[in-house]
């Protein structure tokens, strides 16, 4: 099945968004790139538009980058100094059908979605991407603690904290690159879990006794976790990598006021591996748009 007559309308962006772009367009869907004026690059089927000069009543899908917006409606992109703005107004004007999909939300992009009655898709809840990005995250959390530590992984102590998806990928990796890993989590299931890996767990709790003798702590909790109470009963030489999305979960002041090295890193696929992220999301988002349009058919 293809997308062929589906109008789609893609806003901003950073290299991920080409990856997108070439597989809908190989899907033969008609794409409008707004915000891609400063690109070389040519795709056939897809032409560049200015914002204003979209008929948004013709879009069945709008695709916005992985932040999605600012608290103003901007969105980022890398191919064009135009100032590009998603506003109610602008989800109005789309038929009733269209679906706005993100890598993320945030307030704004709640609100309009919802007084426009448009559904909006958060792709970074969908486990299958989370999985597919712990992959590029966890090669990047590697780099990091190579290119920041004066030692091998192999023999470290190292600590992360929280057991979800990127959180498991990152603990098994180290664990396979011969770091002495111990693994903090709440949920009695994944401290069994941790065990059953071969892995040290630990209760969340008791986190302010388990950083005395880190060598590298990975926070993947979007809470504050590394307090300045805890990062006080670390060795100063310790290295904080936090995956979490922004602003973290650690007290960044105090770290550097400490003399503790602390890294925020989120979004880490789009940064070290953005091909393979920017193929991630075009193969879950194509999917997911064959499977609209085939529902749409089916409705006709």
């Amino acid at each position: 099945m293809m997308l062929t007559e589906m109008q789609i309308a893609v806003l901003g962006g950073d290299a991920r968004q080409l990856e997108i772009v070439k597989k809908l367009t190989e899907l033969d869907a008609k794409l409008y790139l707004i915000g891609f004026e400063q690109l070389a690059q040519t795709f056939s089927g897809a032409v560049k538009e200015k914002i204003n000069d979209v008929d948004f009543s013709k879009i069945d899908a709008l695709i916005l980058p992985v932040p999605g917006t600012n608290l103003a409606g901007e969105v980022d992109t890398i191919f064009s100094n135009e100032k590009i703005i998603v506003t109610e107004k602008t989800l109005r004007e789309t038929p009733s059908h269209c679906k706005i999909y993100s890598g993320i939300s945030n307030a704004y992009l709640d609100k309009i979605s919802k007084k426009a009655n448009r559904e909006l898709v958060q792709l970074f809840k969908r486990d299958d991407v989370a999985i597919y990005n712990s992959i590029p995250t966890v090669e990047g959390t590697i780099m990091m603690a190579i290119q920041n530590t004066d030692i091998t992984i192999h023999q470290s102590s190292v600590a992360v904290l929280g057991f979800g998806r990127v959180g498991m990928s990152v603990a098994r990796t180290f664990s396979l690159l011969g770091a002495k890993v111990k693994v903090g989590a709440r949920d009695l299931a994944h401290l069994a879990r941790i065990t059953e890996m071969g892995l040290e767990p630990f209760h969340l709790d008791a986190l302010k006794d388990e950083v005395k003798d880190l060598d590298i702590c990975i926070n993947t909790i979007p809470h504050p976790v590394l307090t300045a109470g805890i990062i006080a009963g670390m060795p100063t030489n310790t290295l904080i990598i936090d995956l979490a999305s922004k602003p973290g979960g650690t007290d960044f002041r105090y770290a550097e006021k400490r003399g503790v090295k602390a890294l925020l890193a989120p979004s880490l696929p789009g940064i070290v591996a953005p091909k393979t992220a920017g193929q991630i999301l075009a193969n879950i988002l194509s999917q997911l748009l064959l499977e609209d349009l085939e529902i749409r058919e089916e409705n006709v």
